[in-house]
């Protein structure tokens, strides 16, 4: 069964910091990279961050690089976004998605599956 099932979402403060996970399935995580996208509202998705199956190459976009963390655990089946110094821009909500092969993958097309999301909410 295909799934993707993101966590840690909820209300901060600018300034302050979240951890989302993504619990996967085996078939959706094993060999394959990952990645996590938001949308705010009224806006596209848009690309966050990835890391390939090994857990050693990661791809951040610039309006998250030197904030955010992608981590992966491929013995839980888990990725993580670790958030620091969040600000209200960052409001949105967050996906994770499979990819379609180890390699890191930057569009949402290049991902064959995805979560329900999680959303992140930060106060001014």
């Amino acid at each position: 069964q295909v799934q993707l099932v993101e966590s840690g979402g909820g209300l901060v403060q600018a300034g302050g910091s979240l951890r989302l996970s993504c619990a996967a399935s085996e078939r959706t995580f094993s060999s394959y990279s990952m990645g996590w996208f938001r949308q705010a509202p009224g806006k596209e998705r848009e690309f966050v961050a990835a890391i390939d199956w090994y857990g050693r190459g990661t791809y951040y976009a610039d309006s998250v690089k030197g904030r955010f963390t992608i981590a992966r655990d491929n013995a839980k089946y888990t990725v993580y976004l670790q958030m620091a110094s969040l600000k209200p821009e960052d409001t949105a909500d967050y996906y994770c998605a499979s990819g379609a092969d180890m390699g890191i993958r930057l569009h949402a097309n290049e991902y064959r599956y995805w979560g329900q999301g999680t959303q992140v909410t930060v106060s001014s």
